[in-house]
């Protein structure tokens, strides 16, 4: 019978689980470490029953993670071994290209590398652990938290709006200053050539945005708190 969000109550290592995208945003995974930190000690374990991360089985009998990649690398990093998983589906019968060709038709496998370039199967990471950073999903994902955009049901809209970004802002910019590089973000998640991404939230006609001081090659401008209705 297939296991459709069939939850497994014993405890998973992390260290098993297989990375189904190649990068994440550390700045991401700082906030899922924070509300773990928050969590008392008596409530670990409610904690992690209330975020169980959802897993295909794969061929080998793998599990295969297909959400909560920020929140599993958050765990791992303080030091918590295993995790609850809920089965999505058992694709252990397929094999090879075809089992990658299934998870990508479901929206379940994202094999681009922290430049926004489609990579081979087989550069996907094995490990939780090995996954790499790429600032342009760290700032996607604050722009959504602060109102930039909506939360979409499309699979890996962070990693669109994170494309999107990629041309606009320098990496280097915002390692530097990232209040500032998200008020930039900000700005150009409103205007009208961002309308076609999932969850915008803008106004027809806001035209397009004015380039940065950073754009334009000139001194980037001080920090300032941005507000998320803007």
């Amino acid at each position: 019978m297939n296991p459709h969000h069939t939850p497994i109550l014993h405890a998973t290592p992390i260290r098993k689980l297989r990375p189904t995208q190649m990068t994440l945003g550390m700045h991401e995974v700082g906030q899922k470490r924070k509300a773990w930190g928050a969590a008392k000690a008596s409530k670990f374990d409610s904690f992690l029953e209330r975020h169980m991360v959802p897993v295909v089985i794969g061929p080998g009998k793998d599990l295969y993670l297909i959400d909560h990649h920020h929140l599993a690398r958050a765990l791992l990093e303080e030091k918590v071994d295993s995790v609850f998983v809920t089965v999505i589906d058992d694709l252990s019968m397929i094999k090879d290209q075809s089992f990658w060709t299934y998870m990508e038709f479901h929206g379940w496998a994202h094999p681009y590398d922290g430049k926004g370039r489609r990579r081979a199967y087989a550069d996907l990471p094995k490990s939780i652990a090995d996954m790499t950073d790429d600032p342009y999903r760290s700032l996607s994902g604050e722009l959504r938290n602060a109102g930039g955009y909506a939360k979409d049901a499309q699979p890996y809209a962070e990693f669109v709006w994170a494309d999107f970004l990629r041309p606009l802002i320098k990496a280097k910019a915002i390692n530097k200053d990232f209040a500032a590089a998200l008020a930039v973000a900000m700005k150009r998640a409103k205007s009208d050539e961002a309308s076609y991404l999932p969850g915008w939230c803008g106004a027809k006609g806001g035209g397009v945005a004015e380039p940065s001081e950073e754009e334009k090659g000139g001194k980037p401008r001080r920090s300032r708190r941005v507000d998320a209705r803007a």
